[in-house]
């Protein structure tokens, strides 16, 4: 993609590396499809198309960029030497943090895409559309209390051209979803469920079966008879996509690097202590095969490899882009993100979870004598100063001696002090799965993510 600006933007880059101590290039180009069937209406929304390029260069004191969508070579050539011409080498800041990985010149140039066997942009729109049709009507027809099914197929394609420290990287990332959710209404009483799947992928992966949609629609009439639970102090046992979004809320957010000189952060204050019970590890993963939130280099020409955030219960290490890390300073890791050309680079989550453990998950349910065991997560919102974390699951069943009692609850807030929640952490499952999803830094600046992890045990308020 963008081939020709490939030159211009290389003749530019090695123009300003001669004067300056960093200079780089992200050429990117986004696309997408958004298809919604509700039964009574279908839609296919064409998502935000953009093309552009945003040149960065850091003069030894501050970080400066420089976006466009003027991609004629001449014209943005004219454009972006005038802007640079305005900026001076200073030497009274910081040395620049370095990759783990960095090449001599010339030395790097690679070129990735995301491996699936069936292509959405090469699927004709008539075949999409039919089939979020068949996946909605299949579950229309599973009971007559069910009064209303949403199906949604999303996928985009994400192409970038990073430039600059010594390498040229191209990737093709693909993305793509199907969510699913069922309203049943039983003696006036409504309930509702859901499921979600997708990852970077083709639409080979985006397959619902018969049991898949039974047992949402068995959820959602159960639903009909949830009520609200008791506030107070259970011991709970959390599903995979709860237990992703307390590690994406607790300790993603948290341990963003970009927010340690701000002061905005209280995990700056825990680097090198424990944080978490004995066992308990962490990763942010980008490069996870067909994770929602992967990508092989981040925006910054970072190659994608795991950070281990907590090892042991021990905070081992934020996560950070190319300032945070030289400001700081800190470890480079590859987690330097935009959400397209014209936003700002921040340090961000990718694939963030929990590792499995040992524990079979029914044997941590059978150990609970009076609990909740939570599933489906439905929101988080984190508060990195205060450290203080709500997660909302969209329901959860009772548990007594150690048996799963079919009372359910609905919804159920979970809310803590991060250390108090995770070191209460008793037993990790060996299952693991993650969940697709899209995280906003300031409920902006939105990125593709993914969240997930083991069935947990541990104590909680819930309200």
């Amino acid at each position: 993609m963008l081939d020709a600006l490939h030159a211009t933007a290389g003749a530019l880059v090695d123009e300003f590396e001669r004067r300056f101590p960093y200079a780089a290039a992200l050429l990117t180009s986004t696309s997408g499809l958004l298809i919604a069937d509700s039964g009574t209406e279908q839609s296919a929304t064409e998502q935000d198309p953009s093309r552009g390029i945003v040149f960065t260069i850091y003069d030894g004191k501050q970080f400066f960029e420089y976006a466009t969508s003027e991609l004629a070579p001449d014209a943005l050539a004219r454009e972006v030497r005038a802007w640079a011409a305005g900026l001076r080498v200073r030497g009274d800041g910081p040395a620049l943090a370095h990759a783990s990985d960095d090449a001599p010149p010339g030395s790097k140039r690679e070129a990735f895409a995301t491996p699936m066997r069936v292509d959405p942009a090469r699927v004709p729109l008539s075949e999409k559309l039919a089939f979020a049709r068949e996946v909605r009507q299949r579950a229309a027809a599973l009971d007559t209390r069910i009064t209303r099914v949403q199906a949604v197929l999303f996928h985009d394609l994400r192409e970038s051209v990073y430039i600059g420290r010594g390498r040229v990287l191209e990737q093709r990332v693909t993305r793509t979803n199907l969510s699913l959710s069922i309203l049943a209404v039983v003696d006036g009483q409504v309930g509702w469920h859901f499921l979600s799947t997708g990852g970077t992928t083709g639409l080979e992966a985006l397959r619902i079966t018969g049991e898949d949609l039974a047992h949402v629609a068995e959820v959602a009439l159960k639903l009909t008879e949830a009520r609200p639970i008791e506030p107070g102090e259970y011991d709970i046992v959390t599903d995979p996509s709860l237990s992703g979004v307390i590690a994406h809320e607790s300790f993603g957010h948290g341990t963003e690097l970009d927010l340690f000189p701000k002061g905005r952060a209280r995990a700056a204050h825990f680097v090198g202590k424990r944080v978490a019970a004995p066992g308990v590890d962490m990763d942010d993963d980008p490069s996870r095969p067909g994770a929602f939130g992967s990508y092989f280099f981040d925006d910054e020409g970072e190659l994608a490899r795991p950070t281990r955030i907590l090892r042991d219960g021990i905070l081992i290490l934020p996560i950070s882009d190319l300032a945070s890390a030289t400001f700081a300073p800190g470890t480079h890791t590859p987690n330097g993100r935009r959400q397209d050309f014209t936003r700002k680079v921040y340090a961000r989550m990718s694939n963030t979870f929990f590792a499995a453990g040992t524990v079979d998950p029914a044997a941590m349910i059978a150990g609970v004598e009076h609990g909740v065991y939570l599933r489906h997560a439905e929101s988080g919102v984190e508060d990195p100063m205060g450290w203080g974390v709500q997660v909302t699951a969209h329901y959860g069943e009772e548990i007594r001696d150690g048996h799963l009692t079919g009372r359910l609850f609905a919804p159920v807030g979970v809310t803590g002090y991060v250390p108090d929640l995770l070191q209460s952490i008793s037993a990790i499952g060996s299952d693991f799965a993650l969940s697709p999803g899209l995280c906003g830094k300031g409920h902006k600046e939105m990125v593709a993510t993914a969240t997930g992890g083991p069935h947990l045990r541990m104590r909680a308020r819930l309200g």
